[in-house]
């Protein structure tokens, strides 16, 4: 039998160490729960009384914040007809995008009505956190003015547990699991959309109140005949 050289066995080391540490981080895929944070008091993933639209945002990105607004008043106009699902999406090229999205998943681990209003004070806020602006920034300095941001939104009572959050695994894989999730789902661009499963046109450009008026209403009014026909058979 051929002997195997130090460099062979070493080789050998080097690969089933790293299937290893592969097959751990695999383990978080699929998660626990669903991805994503479910907006106001409603229906979530699954239900068929609504009509779900998944939304996947990156907190620094310019069009992710323009086409919040439409999308909420949207939401606030269909009520219980529709559910909301935020995916959060850090793009790369966003230097400070995992970190904003790390805050949001510490934020909803800590107190999940405050998930949102963190989200809108990002938006408001955004410009603090571009590339230009934050160029000669350090990561550390980054993490220490978005735990001060974060904790207005959030309250101050919570800032040594949003501080904590940074340096706690469990909310790097949430934040990991939420890239990951929107790879498989195909999304590459912030925002995307989708309904009821199905990805909306244009993805990547923000979707106006009218928009939305237009994608949505069609479903409705399907989903009232299909009740009325059923309701007509069992009479």
């Amino acid at each position: 039998m051929a002997k195997l050289s130090l460099f062979t066995l070493v080789s050998l080391l080097f690969i089933v160490t790293n299937v290893s540490i592969w097959s751990l981080d695999a383990q978080i895929i699929p998660p626990a729960r669903y991805d994503g944070f479910l907006y106001g008091n409603r229906h979530g993933h699954g239900h068929a009384d609504t009509i779900l639209i998944e939304a996947f945002f990156d907190p620094v990105c310019i069009d992710s914040r323009d086409s919040w607004p439409p999308l909420k008043q949207a939401l606030q106009y269909y009520g219980s007809r529709t559910s909301l699902v935020l995916h959060l999406l850090p793009l790369p090229y966003h230097d400070n995008a995992y970190v904003a999205s790390r805050a949001l998943h510490i934020a909803n681990n800590l107190n999940s009505s405050s998930t949102f209003p963190l989200l809108e004070l990002f938006f408001k806020h955004q410009e603090k956190f571009y590339n230009a602006q934050t160029h000669n920034l350090s990561r550390v300095a980054v993490v220490k003015e978005i735990v001060d941001f974060a904790s207005s939104a959030i309250g101050n009572s919570y800032y040594s547990a949003i501080q904590s959050g940074f340096n706690n695994r469990k909310t790097d894989l949430q934040t990991r699991v939420s890239f990951k999730f929107s790879a498989s789902r195909g999304v590459h661009g912030t925002p995307t959309f989708f309904i009821n499963g199905f990805v909306v046109p244009d993805a990547g450009s923000p979707v106006d109140y009218k928009g939305w008026r237009k994608l949505i209403d069609p479903l409705i009014n399907a989903k009232r005949s299909r009740d009325g026909e059923t309701m007509h058979l069992l009479l």
